[in-house]
């Protein structure tokens, strides 16, 4: 029932499921996939692909039989594999009348402020144009203090980043268990739990595919980290037939782990805990009435004042002339940049900064008022 009513979902796929335990692209079981986020996407919703692969489609085709330690030579493989793991999943979702782009990502990109926000908006954007990202981890670029560490981590910053209503992590086994069912026979399967629940780290646990990083304990820990932005974690075979659309139809299939806190709720709680606050926006009555009745963004034209020192991608407070806070959001421009578009209408933008940028200077999905 989780992926029943969810309109903006992000399915992972590891490296066994992709490579077919190691031995190249898997175009039937890729085809397969792809397919499904077609019928998915037909029914309205918003779809981002996070897989894996990369590394050993590399392996495959460099004739490495164990996955190498050194970093360097993770990377080579990386370069080597994206470019089958790309074609096989743009051909596939062509086929099914969807355009795809590929999208590498590291700790770093989501880390920094601004690029954390360019990376977002690029996404959004991707999914507004009916186009379906499929994500990877830029292992060509990483090193030990960049790297997610698993795709599983990947996805849950994904979920977290576009506002995701359910993450979906695909994998060779049917869900958690109680215990490790091989060593154990009386582990119990779960169908469902709260994410982010202690008991479910001991539970899982183990090594995962030779191929992969992840085992069930990063899939534990991922639905914990999407738990936070609201986004409810599903662990399931990608081997069932027609997972993805039976799970859309309301059938439970796997570990379903569930958010306590609702997805507005939960980024809304975020931004008004925020106590690092760069600097503020002083807005006209005008634009205060459509920020607190009527659900609007922020525009430039609508600020009186910029005051402090922030960059893209800061919360700030917007205070109405009276200098009350009625709302905090992530500014879409640095302080500098505000100050010479304020009171300006869009069409002047690119002349006084040199480029076009977002109409808003808060859009209003990253804006919170404080009244709520």
């Amino acid at each position: 029932m989780v992926l029943q009513n969810a309109r903006r979902i992000v399915v992972k796929v590891g490296s066994s499921l992709v490579t077919n335990e190691g031995r190249g692209v898997d175009a039937v079981a890729v085809g397969a996939w792809c397919r499904q986020i077609a019928a998915l996407a037909a029914q309205g919703r918003e779809l981002i692909m996070v897989s894996s692969g990369a590394i050993a489609e590399g392996m495959k085709r460099l004739g490495w039989p164990t996955r190498p330690r050194e970093i360097h030579e993770l990377q080579a493989a990386a370069a080597v594999g994206q470019m089958g793991l790309a074609q096989i999943y743009e051909t596939e979702l062509r086929k099914n009348g969807i355009v795809s782009a590929q999208v590498l990502l590291t700790h770093a990109d989501l880390a920094d402020r601004e690029r954390y926000l360019n990376a977002r908006s690029t996404l959004l954007t991707l999914m507004r144009l009916k186009v379906v990202p499929v994500i990877n981890e830029n292992d060509t670029v990483v090193n030990d203090e960049i790297k997610f560490g698993d795709n599983d981590t990947l996805a849950a910053l994904v979920a977290n980043l576009i506002e995701a209503d359910v993450l979906v992590i695909l994998t060779d086994q049917r869900g958690l268990f109680s215990a490790d069912p091989r060593h154990d026979a009386s582990a119990q399967f779960v169908h469902q739990a709260k994410a982010g629940a202690p008991e479910l780290e001991c539970m899982a646990g183990g090594a995962g595919s030779p191929l992969g990083r992840g085992g069930m304990l990063t899939k534990i820990l991922a639905a914990k980290r999407a738990a936070r932005s609201g986004a409810s974690t599903i662990i399931a075979s990608g081997k069932e037939k027609d997972v993805l659309v039976r799970l859309s139809e309301g059938e439970s299939i796997g570990t379903a782990l569930l958010a306590s806190t609702p997805k507005l709720a939960a980024r809304k709680q975020w931004m008004a805990n925020h106590l690092q606050l760069r600097g503020s926006l002083l807005i006209d009555d005008g634009a205060a009435e459509k920020l607190t009745l009527e659900n609007k963004s922020l525009l430039p034209i609508g600020v009186l004042a910029v005051e402090g020192d922030f960059h893209r991608g800061d919360i700030v407070a917007v205070c109405n002339p009276a200098g009350v806070e009625v709302a905090r959001g992530l500014a879409n421009y640095a302080s500098s940049e505000a100050r010479l578009i304020a009171r300006k209408p869009s069409s002047d933008f690119e002349r006084l900064l040199g480029f076009t940028g977002e109409p808003e200077m808060i859009h209003r999905d990253n804006l919170v008022l404080s009244t709520s």
